[in-house]
């Protein structure tokens, strides 16, 4: 609707807010939970069975301090297949988050996560390697 790029068995739960749909990607079965900010000036890509959790905030704008004029920038987030950006975190601007990562509740990060990995807090830290049980 408006213009995402919308996978199968998606779910955009009806609190979740979508700043600019058409720079909204979501692959087959990811989610978007109640509260959820897409502050989308950029372009937001959801990997297949990302799970967004509740009153996470994904933030791909911001403004150049430095700038007199306070100019807007912005740059595209990405989150890989089978990642969960955990309740109300953040990830800044051109935060690229690989396949199987986890951020922590409510953690902060404006720098990419490795595959596979879980990190927390603010700034987030890498906390321990994610091994899915067989």
């Amino acid at each position: 609707c408006f213009g995402a790029k919308i996978g199968k068995k998606c779910h955009v739960y009806p609190k979740a807010i979508i700043w600019a749909p058409w720079n909204l990607e979501m692959a087959d079965h990811s989610c978007l939970a109640d509260d959820v900010i897409c502050y989308s000036q950029d372009t937001i890509i959801l990997g297949e069975r990302v799970i967004v959790s509740q009153g996470a905030h994904l933030c791909a704008g911001s403004h150049d301090y430095n700038d007199p004029e306070f100019q807007l920038i912005t740059s595209p987030i990405s989150i890989g297949a089978d990642a969960w950006i955990c309740a109300q975190s953040f990830v800044g601007l051109g935060v690229t988050v690989a396949e199987g990562a986890v951020l922590g509740a409510r953690s902060v990060t404006f720098k990419d996560l490795q595959a596979w990995k879980i990190y927390a807090g603010n700034p987030a830290i890498y906390i321990k390697d994610r091994i899915l049980r067989s």
